[in-house]
């Protein structure tokens, strides 16, 4: 997991399901490993609000 201050495009937010807007803050969450390797692991990575990542965990 890491938090970004924002990104140059939209992501699709897996807790809401809403847009996260380019340039808002957010977290960047993916697993530490894949059965497909590190690679892998890292391309499934999302994109959530923080407020959705914390009501998550």
């Amino acid at each position: 997991m890491q938090r970004v201050r924002g990104a140059e495009k939209s992501y699709v937010c897996p807790g809401c399901h809403q847009a996260v807007a380019p340039g808002t803050g957010h977290v960047v969450a993916w697993a530490n490993d894949s059965i497909f390797g590190p690679e892998a692991a890292l391309a499934e990575r999302r994109h959530w609000h923080t407020a959705c990542w914390e009501r998550a965990r």
